[in-house]
């Protein structure tokens, strides 16, 4: 008796699906990413407008004041959609939960200063506060923007603020012994603390911001790249005796901005480069909200590390250089 095995070849009849076939030119085969993302969103046949702003349909383009010809342009570098942004994440979650044992394992806590523990109190932990507000900033740009492209990686960033202000949460009960005492402290520093009304007035401003694509680019590059870069990048000197602690518990915000700002700087860049109108429009956004963080963080600034708001002012310098790469005029 003999047994012949034989192999057949099966051609697919299409490579992907129709309308990324028309992205692509052709019926070529896409990546996972492509997949789910080209022409994802809804564009036709909708049965009636929103009852609480019913001059724009639920995906509408003029809900922001930049005109893109294709809102599918923007796209992210990283390529992430759901499984690839879960992978990534869940690795730098790993490394989180790694600094954490290790800190309570070798009592690094317990070891840092009183004068450390208030001015992480007073300058770390209301930070919560502030994700929280860019978690409700980028879940508003993902319900009101346009094109998933956009939307989609929106929708992430929002998840990663939420991340961030629980792990901002950890390190309080670390420091209180799980009471959650340090929470209640931070909450009445942000509430009513003279250094940080600033800040708080900013994100509360951006809350009103109706504009999507203006709201992304104060997000994105103001609030985080002054505030945000200003506690986690410049104020290492603010924590004291505390700073290789707080720099192990908070790697997780520095592993992020790198890894952010690869797809909000390039989604600025597109937009911007769309037309010299776009541009000009971006770039008086960038100047505004950028000038409103600096002097949201100045009090901040001199309050946590004493230098008269210098800091600030270095993280303001970062930023416009920033933006003058992404092609803005500043």
């Amino acid at each position: 008796m003999t047994v012949q095995i034989k192999t057949l070849d099966m051609e697919p009849k299409r490579q992907t699906f129709g309308h990324v076939a028309r992205r692509l030119g052709g019926d070529k085969p896409a990546t996972r990413y492509q997949e789910a993302t080209l022409d994802v969103q809804a564009t036709a046949n909708f049965h009636y407008k929103p009852q609480w702003e019913p001059e724009y349909w639920v995906y509408d383009t003029r809900k922001t004041a930049v005109v893109m010809a294709d809102w599918y342009k923007p796209l992210d570098p990283r390529q992430y959609y759901y499984a690839t942004y879960n992978i990534a994440r869940a690795n730098m979650n790993q490394a989180v939960e790694r600094a954490f044992a290790f800190a309570e394992e070798r009592g690094l806590i317990e070891k840092i200063s009183a004068e450390a523990r208030k001015q992480i109190e007073f300058g770390l932990l209301p930070l919560r506060h502030l994700h929280w507000g860019a978690n409700m900033n980028m879940t508003e740009i993902t319900q009101r923007g346009y094109g998933t492209a956009v939307t989609a990686p929106c929708i992430f960033s929002a998840g990663d603020h939420l991340g961030m202000a629980q792990v901002v949460s950890r390190i309080g009960l670390l420091l209180d012994g799980q009471t959650g005492v340090s929470l209640d402290m931070a909450k009445e520093v942000w509430m009513d603390d003279p250094a940080w009304q600033g800040v708080r007035k900013l994100i509360e401003d951006t809350f009103v911001e109706r504009d999507f694509f203006q709201l992304f680019v104060a997000q994105t590059l103001a609030i985080n790249g002054v505030v945000f870069d200003l506690i986690y990048k410049f104020a290492d000197a603010g924590w004291k005796d505390a700073q290789i602690a707080v720099a192990m518990l908070t790697e997780f915000m520095s592993d992020w901005r790198a890894d952010e700002s690869k797809w909000s700087d390039s989604v600025i860049k597109t937009v911007a480069a769309e037309s010299a109108e776009n541009k000009a429009l971006v770039s008086q956004w960038a100047s505004d909200w950028i000038a409103r963080a600096v002097e949201a963080a100045r009090p901040l600034s001199a309050a946590l590390l004493g230098d008269n708001g210098a800091q600030a002012e270095a993280a303001r310098e970062a930023t416009i250089k920033r933006a003058r790469a992404l092609g803005l005029t500043l």
